[in-house]
């Protein structure tokens, strides 16, 4: 007799959530002789949405992968959950970047959020394939993928490629969600979509966010906290009380200013810091977080 699927993330909560979505407690990493960030106290809650920001090389994205169980800290701890950081953590999920794929790839819509699945170790049979399948068609359903889910993904634009990985993160149900530079090329209308989708997902599962970017301003409606990183300085706060001026010139160490214009925040800054703050304030060009 075939067992039933065990459920990929089961939900072992029993009422409120009390214990922090992500904590990070006198968090180190470093490359070498190169310190990313020290002492970095952070604790995430249910339901909150994190912009991470910062220059190219900052530590923003090794941040993601440290909570993905990807690279160990050089000192401190990290909880997911209220477990250690491990990689496979069902209670994680992750939106990548976006990036470009061959219009000659054989994958349909539905198999890349499969793959999300997949990452849980499902077995065989005849049931799982139909849990599986029904997992799959509910986080499509909760993207309103559901038009081209069946097309191939080479045919399809950046936001409905960018809607479909957001499937894929959902599909273990998170309790934390890492994106990492998910509005990348995309144009300003899928930029909120995709921002609008994620939004909702932590508003109505409670799930906590922490979303790597260099445009806030499609975000900056939704943000509870940010965590700003620059040269092994950060500051953590609201987005009122970190992005000033006179935060960003002490984190940057040169004259930066904060314009606030018809909602929208524009960063400025004096000789090479303009290059360094990329589009942190909506302005400027993508760029990738290489470290």
């Amino acid at each position: 007799m075939q067992r039933e699927p065990e459920n990929p993330n089961p939900d072992t909560r029993k009422g409120p959530v009390t214990e922090p979505a992500v904590e990070l407690n006198g968090a180190r990493l470093a490359y070498g002789p190169r310190t990313l960030w020290s002492g970095l106290d952070l604790q995430v809650r249910p339901g909150e949405f994190i912009a991470v920001l910062g220059p190219n090389g900052s530590g923003k994205t090794s941040l993601l992968k440290v909570l993905l169980g990807q690279v160990p800290l050089s000192g401190g701890s990290v909880r997911i959950a209220g477990t250690p950081a491990r990689t496979g953590n069902s209670h994680v999920g992750y939106i990548p970047q976006q990036k470009t794929m061959d219009e000659g790839l054989p994958l349909r819509g539905r198999d890349l959020v499969g793959l999300g699945v997949d990452g849980h170790r499902w077995g065989t049979g005849l049931r799982n394939r139909r849990a599986r399948r029904a997992i799959v068609d509910a986080a499509i359903t909760q993207v309103g993928a559901q038009a081209y889910a069946d097309a191939p993904v080479g045919s399809m634009s950046g936001g409905e490629q960018q809607r479909l990985r957001v499937a894929q993160a959902l599909v273990g149900d998170p309790r934390v969600l890492l994106c990492d530079e998910p509005l990348l090329s995309l144009d300003l209308a899928n930029q909120h979509r995709v921002s609008d989708l994620i939004n909702q997902r932590r508003l109505e599962h409670d799930t906590a966010v922490l979303f790597v970017t260099h445009e806030i301003n499609p975000i900056l409606p939704l943000v509870d906290r940010v965590l700003y990183l620059v040269d092994g300085r950060f500051r953590i706060g609201t987005a009122a009380e970190v992005m000033t001026s006179e935060v960003l010139s002490e984190l940057y160490q040169t004259d930066v200013e904060v314009l606030h214009v018809r909602g929208r925040l524009v960063v400025v800054g004096t000789g090479d810091a303009i290059d360094a703050l990329g589009s942190a304030g909506g302005e400027g060009i993508h760029h990738e977080d290489h470290e």
